[in-house]
């Protein structure tokens, strides 16, 4: 919807100013001794050619914050959007051209994942690849990266960003209402395609019941349609993307209770485009399918949790670590969660989605990547290597 493109543009425009800057910064480095009688520098230099693989979700700023990065390093790229948003990147390199870019420095080359991605992956000449998308397509990447091809001279550096499985915690001392409308705001934006997007809500048992009651209610006043209309949400990516979720509602249906949704939202659906209701589940179990896995669509868990430590147990057992939220009143518990739960981007009395650039570097631990922190002030390391010159003066 409206809302989301204006984010997503405007987080495009912040990683163009943010990584400018870094650049900057990175071109005054200095060694952090002078020795005696030497002149001692440090260089940041390019790496060389860089595969870019974006997603489809944030078709604008993941693709262009990935390339902006890779440019203002001295890097040349080839730019491999998805094929379900080809589109946005096209343009983008058309406004880069009308910029003065030179040629040759972006290269728009849109394809197959699995026949141009895999070969441009292994190329040898290829010395990095920047990568956002699934865990499984990330290992791929990341295995095929590391075997060197005839004629490679260098170890390739990958840069992952994958999933997640993002739980927000909400604490027996915490206001219901904000959390209820953090938990539906995460959940649910943009049909819950983000890698950061809650899929778990993990509830004290002293307030579940009426978390639950207050969360139907603010879920059944979601709109669904046309994102040209803007309402709160609008069609999942693709068909194989819908019948995905909708596998794993119905699991979610046996192993827990629905609360709303469930289905395909067949008066959105009859002018086309695959739309699914937003989908809450409760008593879902630990360990279950549908709290482990990513399902990447407008599905809800809600776990019931017996006291803090015990949330903090459900929400670090699982193999992603990318983003978490905690609502809670006490300062002991959140200064807990700071250091406890372990996810790469954590949230406070605030929704888990949202990260700004600069203020919230991104990127998650575990099998969420490589811990790249995109927007902060480490990442132009991963696009370039220092040298280091030490000359002696007379």
């Amino acid at each position: 919807n409206w809302f989301e493109a204006d984010a997503d543009i405007s987080e495009t425009i912040d990683f163009c100013e943010f990584y400018a800057r870094e650049a900057l910064r990175f071109a005054k480095a200095e060694p952090p001794v002078q020795l005696p009688g030497e002149r001692d520098t440090l260089t940041y230099i390019p790496l060389g050619v860089g595969a870019v693989i974006p997603p489809w979700n944030f078709a604008c700023a993941i693709m262009a914050g990935m390339t902006v990065a890779s440019i203002v390093s001295g890097n040349t790229v080839v730019l491999k959007p998805s094929s379900d948003s080809p589109t946005i990147a096209a343009k983008f390199v058309e406004l880069l051209e009308e910029c003065g870019m030179p040629d040759g420095v972006v290269n728009f080359c849109p394809g197959g994942g699995a026949s141009f991605g895999d070969a441009l992956v292994a190329h040898a000449k290829v010395r990095y690849i920047a990568f956002t998308g699934s865990r499984e397509v990330g290992l791929h990447i990341n295995q095929s990266a590391a075997q060197q091809q005839p004629g490679q001279l260098w170890i390739k550096r990958t840069v992952l960003e994958m999933g997640g499985k993002d739980a927000i915690i909400v604490d027996a001392d915490a206001d219901i209402d904000d959390a209820v409308e953090g938990v539906a705001t995460a959940a649910f934006g943009f049909q819950g395609q983000k890698c950061s997007a809650c899929s778990r809500a993990i509830v004290d048992e002293r307030i579940y019941d009426k978390f639950l009651e207050q969360l139907k209610s603010r879920v059944e006043r979601i709109t669904i349609g046309d994102p040209a209309a803007n309402p709160n949400m609008a069609a999942v990516i693709n068909e194989g993307s819908m019948n995905d979720i909708l596998r794993y509602i119905e699991i979610g249906k046996k192993d827990g209770r629905l609360i709303t949704g469930g289905a395909r939202d067949t008066k959105a659906s009859s002018e086309g485009g695959y739309f699914i209701q937003p989908t809450v589940i409760a008593d879902i179990p630990p360990k279950s399918k549908l709290e482990q896995e990513e399902i990447f669509g407008p599905v809800l868990a809600v776990i019931k949790s017996r006291n803090f430590d015990h949330a903090l147990e459900i929400a670090n057992d699982t193999e992603f670590g990318l983003t978490g939220a905690v609502y809670s009143s006490s300062r002991e518990k959140l200064d807990r969660a700071v250091r406890e739960f372990h996810v790469g981007n954590l949230y406070l009395n605030r929704k888990c989605t949202g990260a700004m650039v600069g203020a919230h570097p991104f990127g998650g631990f575990n099998m969420s990547g490589t811990d790249s922190k995109s927007g902060g002030p480490d990442y132009l390391y991963l696009f370039t290597q220092a040298k280091s010159v030490g000359e002696k003066i007379s």
